[in-house]
């Protein structure tokens, strides 16, 4: 599938899927490169574009697929007959992109009225004409039209898949007036939260709750972990990358286990395990759904949202990053941290925080576990490495696989007996503070700080 997503169309790239519907890990990536590179030389006849009329090789099963998509929706769908009376509107924008109609559709099979679609975002558009950068996750600053619209509809949330709608936003309008739009992070908590509810409340008579999981990748949220240790189901970690994602659920599939929620915090969801990648349009439905059973409580999603972190525990997490388009830079900042004070030492502080343990995953080192190996697979080719702090904050730093940034990615993981969230926020806004000017040394290294 080639696709920019929500990048310029200069990191144009391509994704590439096995048949089990997962995207290709090791070895399959080795393989396919190998036989790219066996025959560099384009076939004769391979410029020949009359073929897609000729070849007996063509053939378009969108239709079937989409129809035994949105019949397998219905799996995920527990409140069908309520979502048909709902008085909440919903807005939504496909980003000029793909999910329109198949959001239109899922919306349907789930027994809502049509949601609205932002008219100016609606159709595909490669130049995407009406925002700045197609991706949703930047937040309010690109959702612009489909607020004003929401507000102009009475229309309390808000829903936006990216181009290739893999992914999803959500706003919510609060009491105060203001828009609320929620992390990845802080949508995974309501995902996790009503995904288990709604097994809870479904599941058969002999169904064991040890037989269940759900994952997400080491840079999201550990909320999950917090809700399994509690509900007694399973959490696990994977590398970054839904590929990681998708092939763990296929092995726990044929494992016989079951797969509720799975995500990474750059707003890719899961729900269910019909497809094997992360969806926007059955996460759209499901948001709906939710608020929708919700609203027959008089709750908002950010009234739930703080319900789940009183009862498992606040999360509070910040994402964010720099742009450095000089790759030995990158390489010599994480150099750094591995030769912190002596050679092969990293450092036992970041200004003034402990470190508790460290975890390289382009090296494979793991100080906590017995063996000092890290559980997770070594990745040498992109850096990453996570700090945990003695106070309870987990933070990676890590470069993108797909565009010139060193990302970094904080967590204040709380118990559920400390309900004092402005200290743990004032202590996560230092301690990524000290994360920049001790680790990454931005005004050194030249690197280009996140402009919204």
């Amino acid at each position: 599938m080639i696709t920019a997503s929500h990048n310029r169309k200069e990191d144009n790239g391509y994704k590439v899927y096995w048949e089990t519907g997962a995207q290709i890990t090791s070895p399959h990536d080795k393989e396919i490169l190998k036989c790219i590179e066996e025959c560099v030389e384009p076939w004769n006849g391979s410029w020949n574009d009359n073929l897609v009329d000729t070849s007996p090789l063509k053939k378009d099963p969108l239709q079937d697929i989409c129809k035994r998509y949105m019949e397998d929706l219905k799996k995920i769908c527990f409140y069908r007959e309520l979502n048909s009376k709902t008085t909440l509107k919903f807005v939504h924008t496909s980003f000029h992109g793909v999910g329109h109609d198949y959001v239109q559709l899922a919306f349907q099979v789930f027994g809502f009225k049509p949601p609205i679609p932002v008219p100016e975002q609606k159709d595909p558009d490669p130049d995407f004409s009406t925002v700045k950068c197609p991706n949703p996750e930047e937040g309010e600053s690109v959702l612009e039209l489909s607020l004003r619209l929401a507000e102009r509809e009475n229309a309390r949330i808000v829903l936006a898949t990216d181009p290739d709608a893999d992914r999803l936003a959500v706003a919510e309008l609060q009491a105060n007036g203001r828009w609320k739009v929620f992390t990845g992070n802080e949508l995974a908590a309501l995902f996790g939260w009503w995904m288990f509810d709604c097994w809870k409340k479904n599941k058969p008579r002999n169904a064991d709750v040890k037989n269940v999981y759900m994952l997400a990748t080491t840079v999201s949220s550990k909320i999950l972990k917090a809700i399994a240790l509690e509900e007694g189901f399973h959490f696990e970690e994977t590398l970054p990358g839904f590929k990681w994602i998708g092939s763990r659920i296929k092995d726990l599939l044929e494992n016989g286990k079951e797969v509720l929620f799975a995500f990474e915090e750059s707003i890719g969801f899961l729900c269910g395990t019909s497809v094997l990648d992360k969806d926007g349009v059955s996460a759209a439905v499901v948001v709906a759904e939710m608020a929708s059973y919700l609203e027959t409580m008089s709750i908002t999603l950010m009234e739930q949202l703080i319900k789940v972190y009183e009862k498992y525990g606040y999360h509070m997490s910040k994402t964010s990053y720099f742009l450095c388009y000089d790759p030995p830079t990158i390489k010599s900042i994480f150099e750094r941290l591995r030769n912190f004070d002596s050679p092969k030492e990293y450092p036992k502080f970041c200004g003034t925080f402990a470190i508790l343990h460290i975890r390289d995953v382009t090296t494979g080192y793991d100080s906590s576990q017995p063996n000092k190996k890290s559980v997770l697979p070594v990745s040498k080719n992109s850096q990453m490495i996570t700090f945990t702090f003695q106070n309870g904050c987990v933070a990676t730093l890590r470069t993108s696989g797909t565009e010139p940034k060193i990302k970094y990615y904080a967590e204040m993981c709380a118990s559920p007996d400390q309900s004092d969230t402005a200290l743990l926020e004032e202590e996560l806004k230092k301690l990524i503070e000290a994360l920049i000017e001790n680790f990454l040394e931005p005004s050194k290294n030249g690197l280009i700080w996140r402009s919204v």
